[in-house]
């Protein structure tokens, strides 16, 4: 165990990222649900607003913890072929799940925005987090999301994760800064002390939070 739970994870995280303390024009960007305590810490510290970027993992059908890709905003698609293919995936299967996970992403687009519009990334530092990487296709799928807008430069900052991902993941970021990568992996939840699932209340709790605190000193 490195972590007690997520709180503590961004915690950690945050020591690690605070050359971006204060630092204009950085938006930290939290994937939900399990990323948000983790971002919002992060966030809070380093003194920066916080947002989330809707991803939703396509979990193989009967085993829906093993990703074989994800989708994401603005109609992003990623495919882990490799995994497809190993388990000999049908496409009717693959669209099936594909339509499921769309429904699931637009109804806490609504949830954890409401009225509000997407936030604006142009010329931003991008500082994207989830509370650990194991096959990172929630993670492919956010990147692919954020090179499609006029951000200026992303980081991926994470806990705990892969080697092997986090190494693919680093060829796509400006910065990759990952607290630990331990072999054998084993899993997300083997890192932490407490992982229990993060509720939408509580993601909408602390993202009104910092966006109070925001306003507050902006006043």
């Amino acid at each position: 165990m490195y972590f007690r739970d997520r709180t503590h994870a961004g915690q950690e995280l945050a020591a690690a990222l605070s050359k971006y303390q204060k630092e204009k024009d950085t938006l930290v960007l939290a994937l939900p649900r399990g990323g948000v305590p983790v971002a919002f810490e992060v966030a809070e510290q380093l003194k920066l607003p916080l947002d989330v970027l809707l991803v939703r993992k396509l979990g193989v059908p009967g085993q829906r913890e093993f990703a074989m890709g994800a989708i994401a905003e603005d109609n992003i698609l990623y495919i882990n072929r490799d995994v497809v293919d190993l388990l000999d995936i049908p496409s009717p299967l693959i669209e099936s799940v594909i339509k499921q996970e769309t429904q699931e992403l637009n109804r806490r687009r609504q949830l954890y925005r409401h009225d509000r519009p997407a936030p604006n990334f142009d010329d931003k530092t991008i500082i994207l987090i989830d509370d650990g990487l194991a096959t990172g296709a929630t993670m492919h799928a956010a990147v692919n999301a954020l090179k499609k807008t006029n951000a200026s430069r992303l980081i991926i900052a994470i806990p705990v994760g892969s080697l092997r991902t986090c190494k693919e993941l680093e060829e796509l970021a400006d910065e990759l800064i990952c607290l630990h990568t331990p072999e054998p992996f084993d899993g997300v939840g083997r890192w932490y002390g407490d992982f229990s699932q993060t509720s939408d209340e509580e993601v909408e709790r602390l993202l009104m939070q910092n966006r109070i605190q925001k306003n507050s000193c902006m006043d």
